[in-house]
């Protein structure tokens, strides 16, 4: 899991560049959001800086793994890729809590599928270029389907 991390720690060799992570600043924005009489807080995901800077409050890492890159290039080959912000759902007047970046659409939406928040921005050019050097190094993960014995699964008729 991505946490939220401290602005000290940017420098660390742990939150560099490498070829299978790339921290990225995240410019996130509350709202407040009137429904009736209620207000509450709507969290809008602007866009991700490539150079995390000191004073950058919200940094995840986007890490890329291999048996995610069937994901990847269904992202890729998109019209518009997208990056996947999850974060724990605030309560009341809480900061943001960072869980994970992701450029998979599967894993945000089995995150969806419980109680974290999942938010999208357009996914930066390098971004795009940085994944597809992955893929290429790595090679395209194909979904391999076993073969069925002769006429398994149809009835004979008998």
């Amino acid at each position: 899991m991505t946490e939220q991390t401290s602005p000290e720690s940017l420098t660390d060799a742990a939150h560099s560049k490498t070829d299978s992570a790339w921290p990225l600043a995240c410019n996130l924005e509350p709202r407040l959001v009137s429904r009736g009489r209620w207000q509450t807080t709507q969290w809008v995901l602007h866009s991700f800086s490539l150079t995390p800077e000191a004073q950058s409050q919200y940094v995840a890492t986007l890490h890329l793994y291999r048996d995610e890159r069937t994901d990847y290039r269904f992202n890729l080959s998109s019209q518009a890729p997208k990056l996947f912000l999850v974060a724990e759902d605030p309560i009341e007047d809480q900061p943001l809590k960072v869980v994970q970046l992701t450029a998979s659409q599967a894993v945000a939406s089995r995150y969806m599928d419980s109680d974290y928040l999942v938010l999208s921005a357009d996914m930066p050019l390098p971004v795009q270029a940085w994944m597809e050097a992955y893929i290429g190094r790595h090679g395209e993960l194909l979904e391999i389907r076993r073969k069925k014995r002769e006429g398994a699964g149809r009835s004979c008729g008998n």
